[in-house]
C-alpha cells in the first residue's frame, strides 16, 4: 500500500434559469444556477470524485446514481461526506484539496474564504488544506459563452500511521 495517492475528479454542467447556484456548499448570488439531479455543485462533484479516485473507489455515480430519487435535489455536502469517510476506512488521510471552477459569470473571488471553509468542514481539514481558485473560459467553448459550468480537483491523500 502506497504512503501518498494523488486523485483526479472533473465535474461539468448545463447552465439553467432559476436554479440556485451552488459552489462548494455555498450559494451564489446569481441569476442562473446549474442542471442536475441533485444540487449540481460541480466543484463539491469533482472533489468528491477525486477522493474516490485517489482510494479506487469508483467515482461519484457509482455511490449515488442519478437513477436513484433518493439523490434528487440532495445536498452535495453529503456525497462529500461519504467519500471522506470511505477514504478514511481505507487508512488514508486529506493532505490537501486543489482546485478550480471555470465560470464565466458572475465573478467569485469574494466567495473563496467561505467556500473553503464549508469544504473544510465536509471534509474534515483545516481551511489551509483547501485551495480553490476560479477561472473564465475567456469566451471559448461552451463555458465561455456561458452554456455550462466546469470544476476540476485534485487531492492528495496520506497514510495514516
Amino acid at each position: 500500500m502506497s504512503d501518498f495517492r494523488i486523485g483526479q475528479g472533473w465535474d461539468v454542467h448545463r447552465i439553467a434559469p432559476g436554479r440556485k447556484l451552488i459552489l462548494g456548499g455555498v450559494p451564489i448570488p446569481s441569476d442562473f444556477g446549474l442542471e442536475g439531479h441533485s444540487d449540481a455543485d460541480i466543484l463539491s462533484h469533482a472533489i468528491t470524485d477525486a477522493l474516490l479516485g485517489a482510494a479506487a473507489l469508483g467515482d461519484i455515480g457509482m455511490h449515488f446514481p442519478d437513477s436513484d430519487p433518493r439523490w434528487k435535489d440532495a445536498d452535495s455536502q453529503t456525497f462529500l461526506r461519504h467519500a471522506r469517510d470511505l477514504v478514511a476506512e481505507k487508512g488514508y488521510e486529506i493532505a490537501n484539496v486543489d482546485s478550480t471552477v471555470i465560470l464565466e459569470r458572475p465573478k467569485l473571488k469574494d466567495f473563496r474564504p467561505a467556500i473553503c471553509e464549508k469544504l473544510a468542514q465536509a471534509l474534515g481539514v483545516n481551511p489551509d488544506q483547501v485551495s480553490v481558485k476560479f477561472k473564465t473560459a475567456e469566451k471559448v467553448g461552451p463555458v465561455g459563452e456561458g452554456r455550462s459550468a466546469e470544476a476540476q480537483a485534485l487531492v492528495t491523500l496520506c497514510l495514516r500511521h
